[in-house]
């Protein structure tokens, strides 16, 4: 193969840092949207083990499109009711048919996608609390050629592009940080009452930071209005305890402002569940965070919705988990690097491990010279190896959300 088109320039901006205003968010994995990706990727990954196991190789399929119709409920302080269901539609194509070979596609999906809501909605029952549906047509047949020979680089499935940036700033760790507190196995075992529908927005105003954060509780664990506030409280007291591993600069926490205390059950985000989506709130795919975990307007995005996109030649899915990839180990491996971009372009048809372009972006205190050979030295790596993405795909060790 030809030399691979890697051009490493130098990234002329202000650095994340020294902006006066930075704003980035974060939506738990309880948001509708998250729910929505978050089952599109437990879906694909059901039926890439399912091909795998019957083939031995992933058969074409897409499952990026599911789509959540919010229920109705009533919270009650003590326990309340869910008075209609959470309706999520899945969506895509899927291969359902090999040879004279039937692959039961709907019944793996729907098992998939209970197993995740009841894996990550601690308090929501996917049997009575929800109405899932399986709508997925069957996968195209010019494109098994490609998913059958397992050792070839597949072709592009499309002319896209993937974004990447390193490293992450401390408003986003904090960010980032902030949610995974809140939904952790042991937060929930210590404050039962959260619910998994969080969102976090971290500000950063020159040195000043104030993290907003939008957490809901479980109504069947808490008592009253005295006892909702004093799960507030803990939020944020453990917030701003976690907040100088992270950052020096002064952090001011605020929880659930839109609460309307003297209103009770209804001016609270109060839920049966633990998600918003049980009275109000729809999802989709591709809608919330990105590859990165995060939604940062300051930064370079792709607006590609990745989770549920196949892992062996969708570049929507691959080049974006690569280029983040990327973009960290250069920040982790060159010395000097304060900041760095990556875009990796594909082109419909040609092998994803050599991209039409990828172009890399550098802030370095070092010899600039030395560090684009670096980072070209690291790109051109893990392009040959590409098909690692793939496989931490399929095994569940990859964030698309």
């Amino acid at each position: 193969m030809q030399k691979r088109n890697i051009i490493v320039n130098r990234l002329e901006k202000e650095h994340i840092e020294d902006t006066r205003v930075e704003i980035v968010e974060r939506k738990g994995v309880g948001h509708p949207d998250s729910i929505s990706d978050g089952v599109a990727d437990a879906v694909s990954r059901a039926l890439c083990r399912e091909y795998i196991e019957r083939f031995g190789t992933v058969m074409h399929h897409n499952t990026d499109e599911t789509q959540l119709v919010a229920g109705q409920s009533r919270p009650k302080f003590g326990g309340g009711v869910v008075l209609e269901p959470i309706y999520m539609l899945l969506v895509g194509r899927a291969t359902n048919h090999v040879g004279n070979e039937s692959i039961p596609v709907a019944e793996i999906a729907l098992n998939a996608a209970r197993e995740y809501i009841r894996d990550t909605i601690l308090n929501l029952d996917p049997d009575t609390q929800m109405t899932i549906e399986c709508k997925y047509g069957e996968g195209s047949a010019d494109l098994q050629s490609v998913f059958k020979n397992k050792t070839a680089i597949p072709g592009a499935n499309d002319t896209s592009f993937g974004i990447g940036f390193a490293p992450f700033s401390e408003v986003e760790k904090l960010t980032l940080e902030a949610e995974r507190w809140i939904n952790s196995r042991d937060t929930k075992r210590r404050i039962p009452a959260l619910g998994e529908d969080v969102k976090v927005m971290g500000l950063r105003e020159d040195n000043r930071i104030t993290l907003t954060v939008a957490s809901s509780q479980v109504d069947k664990y808490v008592s009253g209005v005295e006892d909702y506030i004093e799960n507030k409280e803990k939020v944020k007291e453990n917030l701003e305890k976690i907040a100088p591993k992270i950052t020096e600069r002064p952090v001011d926490v605020v929880v659930n402002t839109g609460d309307i205390e003297k209103k009770g059950e209804e001016g609270l985000f109060l839920t049966v569940t633990g998600t918003s989506a049980e009275n109000g709130d729809d999802g989709s795919v591709g809608r919330g965070n990105r590859v990165s975990g995060l939604i940062t307007p300051g930064r370079p995005m792709s607006m590609e919705a990745a989770s549920g996109k196949n892992p062996i030649n969708h570049v929507g899915k691959i080049y974006n988990i690569l280029a983040f990839r990327m973009a960290d180990r250069i920040a982790r491996e060159i010395g000097g690097v304060k900041e760095v971009e990556v875009q990796l372009l594909s082109q419909i048809g040609r092998p994803i491990d050599d991209p039409r372009v990828a172009y890399i972006k550098l802030m370095t205190d070092s010899d600039f010279a030395l560090a684009q050979r670096e980072a070209e030295s690291i790109v051109e790596e893990m392009l040959a190896n590409i098909k690692e993405v793939t496989d931490d795909v399929i095994h569940g060790r990859v964030r698309t959300f």
